[in-house]
C-alpha cells in the first residue's frame, strides 16, 4: 500500500521545508486584510512561517511578507502576528503536556 504523501511548505523566515501542520499560515485576503490562518482554509494568497519568533524576526527583516503579498506589510501586522505567534506556540506546548 502506498505511504499518504504529506504536504509540506518553506517557512519564508528560515527557508526550511517543513510538513505544512507544523508551519503557521499567514494570509493576504482579497480584499488586503493580512492574518493569521489557525484553519489553513482562509481564502486569499497563504504564506508559512514556523511557530516561532525567530522565524518572524527573519522574515520582517528581509521584508518576505511584502514579496509575497506583493503590497507592504503595516508594523502593526507584525506586531499582531508576533502576539499570536506566542499564544499558538503557548496553546501547542499545552496540547504536548496533555497528552
Amino acid at each position: 500500500m502506498a505511504q499518504k504523501k504529506i504536504p509540506a511548505r518553506q517557512c519564508i523566515g528560515c527557508m526550511t521545508s517543513r510538513p505544512k501542520k507544523e508551519l503557521v499560515r499567514v494570509v493576504r485576503a482579497p480584499s488586503g486584510e493580512i492574518s493569521i490562518d489557525l484553519v489553513g482554509k482562509k481564502p486569499g494568497r497563504g504564506a508559512y512561517l514556523c511557530p516561532n519568533s525567530d522565524c518572524l524576526t527573519k522574515a520582517k527583516k528581509k521584508k518576505a511578507l511584502e514579496r509575497c503579498f506583493e503590497q507592504p506589510v503595516p508594523a502593526e501586522v507584525y506586531d499582531a502576528l508576533a502576539v499570536q505567534l506566542a499564544a499558538a506556540t503557548k496553546e501547542a506546548a499545552a496540547d504536548g503536556k496533555k497528552e
